[in-house]
């Protein structure tokens, strides 16, 4: 028997060992973040390509929603482009232009890096959680964020990321298995091309037992069983996204959803296509296409501003074919939309029909 109501419930001060995932880009809402903490979970904003004023106005408009914990989570990566290949890669890009009707490309391209002054904002606002993917903040950066009191969540994918986290000082870390949606939060590509690809039931256990502070499951989990499960595996919380990105609050397209619900395990695959960086996602026309033109992808974030025209006009037009549509590999579970907070109550509903203690 294991208890629902774990350490990192009061480390953090939610009343359940629930965190939304930070999906950056826009589905996670201030609708989203706030329903999912006022609900008991941790709601987390997926800030990373907020600009400072948006994401002043959104912390704002959370607090107010809210009085309950909340988190943001930040890219702990320096935004370099590397636009040396473009013009080839264009040429495989304006096929896709051309059939959504929209003219050619930017006649420039450049990759805004709003770290630093996001980090900023988020201590001036005083954030109580703070998250970074595909690294960790500085030395500096963590004794600023410590001194305002902010709890710091670090994203790994290895035991070797979870050791450089526990050291660098974080208070508790996500351990995210390749089964997870969209990007995930391996440190060196280098090392691992497509990320590293160990899944949630071994990388959970082995994590907890390389570190001493407080491990979330991640990466496929998408209800009770998921909870109950990483539980076991001696993880004290999960962290859940495309169940939340299949949420009434998300601002996911009405066809990014229906394309959830329609997919099955066997729908997503790893792709650069999108971004330059692996992540998980329903494979579409983008996907195929793109990488049957044997054309490597810029690197991130490059690639990713590069097809931003593309995304936003699929979005206008509806067409699910051009979007980059980031899930995890746990979509028959997702069936309707559901407001945020019914989602946390069932989670928690199936998890104790488990026999587990109160």
């Amino acid at each position: 028997m294991v208890s629902l109501k774990t350490p990192i419930c009061e480390l953090l001060g939610i009343e359940y060992p629930i965190i939304q995932a930070g999906m950056a880009g826009g589905p996670t809402t201030v609708e989203l973040v706030s329903a999912v903490s006022a609900a008991g979970g941790l709601g987390t904003l997926g800030a990373a390509y907020m600009e400072p004023k948006a994401l002043h106005l959104a912390i704002s408009d959370i607090k107010a929603r809210t009085s309950k914990p909340f988190g943001v989570n930040l890219f702990a990566t320096e935004a370099t482009d590397d636009f040396s290949r473009l013009e080839e890669v264009q040429q495989v890009l304006n096929s896709f232009r051309t059939e959504l009707g929209i003219g050619g490309p930017p006649a420039s391209l450049a990759s805004p890096d709003w770290s630093s002054e996001q980090l900023e904002i988020c201590l001036e606002l005083d954030v109580p959680i703070i998250s970074t993917a595909f690294g960790l903040l500085s030395a500096e950066q963590m004794a600023q964020a410590k001194s305002k009191n902010a709890k710091i969540i670090a994203m790994v994918t290895t035991v070797d990321e979870a050791k450089l986290a526990e050291q660098a000082g974080v208070d508790a870390i996500v351990a995210q298995g390749s089964e997870a949606g969209g990007h995930r939060s391996t440190f060196k590509l280098a090392n691992h091309p497509y990320g590293a690809q160990i899944g949630t039931m071994s990388l959970v256990p082995q994590v907890v037992d390389a570190v001493n502070i407080p491990v979330i499951a991640a990466g496929g989990i998408a209800d009770g069983r998921g909870l109950v499960a990483s539980l076991v595996l001696g993880a004290q919380a999960v962290q859940v996204g495309t169940r939340f990105l299949a949420s009434e609050e998300s601002a996911a397209h009405k066809v990014y959803k229906q394309s959830l619900f329609d997919s099955t395990e066997e729908s997503t695959v790893i792709t650069k296509s999108f971004s330059g960086r692996p992540a998980r996602g329903i494979k579409n026309r983008f996907i195929e296409e793109f990488e049957q033109a044997k054309i490597e992808p810029l690197p991130f974030p490059s690639q990713n501003t590069a097809t931003k025209d593309i995304r936003a006009a699929a979005s206008e037009k509806a067409n699910p074919e051009f979007m980059s549509l980031w899930a995890g590999q746990s979509t028959r579970m997702l069936t309707q939309e559901m407001k945020a907070a019914d989602i946390v109550r069932e989670i928690m509903e199936q998890a104790e029909q488990l026999d587990f203690k109160k």
